[in-house]
């Protein structure tokens, strides 16, 4: 299930060497610099996830790269358990020179090192030259994809881990079901609670989700809508009072009212195993709304559906008329160890991801990077779907909770969606939600890298 890469409670213990081993390294790392600046051919390691997009995508871009860039031989590690095998590796010393693996998986990988201050800081290949191209990195890179905590886990402005394939998420809904009815999507959450009563008056509920975590590109996107860009920087560093403020109040009692309109089987299958019957309410019109990416699509591709059925997807309401809507944008990240050996030539790699032939390459795949002008290299509905901002009011929203060190007992990620299901079945308020919430909030803040 690709959502479930949300929790971040897994820590992962890495073995501390003696002083000698710390020097031996360093006269490894000296040596291999000396390499990559004496021209001699340097053997680049690449290790990533293996998703959906599958193992031929990124051996194609192997072989393109290589050609691009002789003086590289890359060797590639593809698994669909990255964690679990380069962890050992890298307890022992051996990293990798670059990683494709985003933040918010359960493993957590990724963020333990952006906490150990693990990560190389890659601000510089912003600027560099795209491989085989007269343009740099920024100049391909949709705007925004690098001012966020996701690419910047510091809040220091400088970049860590770049941004690759992404994929807007929304309300997805039966878009036939819509026409059939005669109905507007709504674009107010006063819209939202009219068409609620409406359906309810035809046995459909308006809203389930898949898992409780899915609520976290949903509360994202209300956060940016109720106070701006701000203010959502605020709430994700901890910012004293933030979840207390009228904006974040105003967040909460809408998930609180949302309960109303949820659909009962919902918290009992949203789960690991049973959130695909949530899915299914949208496909079987027993339910108007969810939240979800459009992985969606091929998740579900199999299941049985109403006889209208067309896939929609929306933005997230405003909170008055006129004002912004948001859809929240997953990406996944590229980035590269701080003990990586070949750190110029994986600079010199992640440049050659934003390359129209590595872009292309990615796209026969499935895999859409934040590139100016990809949409139009999109066709039916994933067009649909990418062309989101497209729509009038509708703005990106992006970013995740800046990094801390470990504090025992505190996750904002627990916190904020592991409460939800009590408060969708009514054991908890929002004011108790509240509280928890400011109380994490407050000890993460002295504790922030």
């Amino acid at each position: 299930m690709k959502r479930m890469k949300f929790l971040l409670t897994v820590s992962i213990i890495f073995v501390i060497f003696t002083l000698t081993a710390c020097s031996n390294k360093d006269q490894a790392g000296d040596k291999s610099e000396a390499k990559e600046d004496s021209g001699e051919k340097t053997t680049l390691h690449v290790a990533a996830l293996e998703s959906a997009y599958g193992k031929e995508m990124w051996e194609n871009i192997v072989q393109s790269y290589e050609k691009v860039n002789p003086d590289v031989t890359v060797e590639l590690q593809i698994e669909k358990n990255l964690e679990e095998v380069v962890r050992p590796n890298m307890q022992a010393g051996d990293y990798p020179d670059v990683l494709l693996l985003a933040t918010n998986r359960e493993e957590a990988l990724t963020e333990t090192l952006i906490k150990e201050d693990g990560v190389e800081n890659i601000t510089d290949v912003l600027d560099m030259q795209v491989p085989g191209e007269e343009t740099t990195v920024n100049e391909k890179l949709l705007e925004g994809f690098t001012d966020t905590l996701a690419t910047n886990p510091y809040a220091d402005g400088e970049t860590y881990l770049a941004p690759m394939f992404y994929s807007p998420t929304g309300l997805f809904y039966n878009a036939g079901l819509f026409e059939e009815k005669g109905w507007e999507v709504p674009k107010t959450w006063d819209e939202m609670w009219e068409l609620g009563d409406k359906a309810k008056e035809e046995g459909i509920a308006l809203f389930t989700y898949p898992t409780s975590n899915y609520f976290d590109t949903l509360i994202g996107s209300m956060l940016y809508a109720a106070g701006g860009t701000d203010f959502y920087s605020s709430a994700m560093t901890y910012e004293d009072g933030i979840w207390e403020s009228k904006e974040a109040t105003q967040v909460l009692e809408t998930v609180e009212k949302l309960a109303e309109y949820v659909h009962p089987n919902t918290v009992a299958n949203a789960n690991p195993n049973d959130f695909t019957k949530n899915q299914q309410l949208v496909l079987d019109n027993k339910a108007l709304f969810m939240p979800n990416g459009n992985w969606v699509v091929d998740e579900m591709k199999e299941a049985p559906r109403a006889e209208n059925f067309a896939w929609g997807m929306a933005s997230i309401p405003a909170f008055e008329d006129g004002g912004n809507r948001y859809a929240f944008t997953f990406f996944e990240q590229i980035w590269i160890p701080k003990e990586a050996e070949n750190k110029g030539a994986a600079k010199e790699f992640i440049a050659y991801m934003y390359s129209d032939e590595a872009a292309d390459t990615f796209l026969e795949a499935g895999a859409v990077q934040p590139i100016k002008d990809i949409t139009e290299k999109l066709s039916g509905q994933k067009q649909t779907f990418y062309s989101i901002y497209d729509a009038e009011g509708v703005l990106p929203a992006m970013g995740t909770f800046a990094s801390t060190k470990p504090v025992p007992g505190a996750n904002m990620g627990d916190t904020l969606y592991g409460s939800i299901d009590s408060v969708i079945n009514g054991d908890m308020t929002y004011k108790d939600w509240q509280k928890k919430m400011e109380e994490v909030s407050d000890k993460l803040r002295p504790a922030m890298n």
